[in-house]
């Protein structure tokens, strides 16, 4: 006769994996979604025409794929922390939407650059490329601490520092669930400003489109941040 407890076994042991177990697995989430991306930036049609050369080092193309890679890495950071430790499933659910959609955008962005023969990340600090006002008042007055830091959490407004970091990842219980929200909702409001100026300034066809799509996820994303934690008790931390 056949063993009709094998099954439930199974499933038991799945679902009492331990924490190193389910962080293993978020890591081979994490490297297949990076494989899938950067194939997809290899694979998609080139954002410039035929003829057309690559945009130069400075430009607002390169610039925002190179310091956009590193503010959506934090937030695939902080995304798995949350996917492995948060008790509410709505936060796992929307850490790992997070967590898949940054991962595949970066994989794009990292290809696209490999096409263009940039470097994978800036050299001379970051946001150095957002250098025009226009009528939306798109500039980098008053948006970060110290533009063109080498470090991003001083060039970049919303970036988590270390010690915000340590926090999350050594927080517990309902702990977890506020903190990531509470950091990833600044994380997104400060990172809206290099989206819409790479919307207004860039020039492929291909940045533009995938900026305004960050835009509007992100924002959409915000909204529902703050419902989730008003409806915990919490407050958004402020931007400075």
């Amino acid at each position: 006769m056949t063993d009709s407890t094998t099954p439930d076994n199974a499933t038991t042991n799945t679902e009492t994996a331990k924490p190193s177990q389910r962080t293993a697995l978020v890591a081979l989430a994490l490297i297949a979604v990076l494989a899938i991306g950067v194939a997809v930036g290899f694979l998609i049609q080139s954002p410039f025409r035929d003829g057309d050369s690559a945009p130069a080092a400075d430009s607002v193309d390169v610039g925002f794929a190179q310091d956009m890679t590193v503010h959506h890495n934090q937030a695939i950071e902080m995304a798995a922390v949350a996917l492995t430790n948060a008790p509410d499933q709505a936060v796992k659910s929307l850490a790992f939407d997070m967590l898949t959609s940054q991962q595949n955008q970066v994989g794009q962005m990292q290809g696209w650059l490999a096409l263009w023969d940039r470097a994978p990340i800036a050299t001379d600090g970051y946001m150095t490329w957002m250098t025009e006002d226009d009528a939306h008042g798109h500039s980098t007055d008053g948006m970060s601490m110290d533009p063109g830091s080498a470090d991003p959490t001083r060039a970049m407004p919303g970036m988590a520092n270390s010690t915000e970091l340590a926090e999350l990842r050594q927080a517990t219980g309902s702990d977890v669930d506020v903190l990531f929200l509470q950091l990833m909702l600044r994380h997104h409001e400060g990172g809206l400003a290099m989206m819409e100026y790479a919307q207004a300034h860039a020039q492929s066809p291909a940045v533009i489109n995938l900026a305004k799509s960050m835009v509007e996820t992100q924002s959409s994303e915000a909204t529902l941040m703050k419902q989730m934690l008003a409806a915990k008790g919490a407050q958004p931390l402020p931007m400075g």
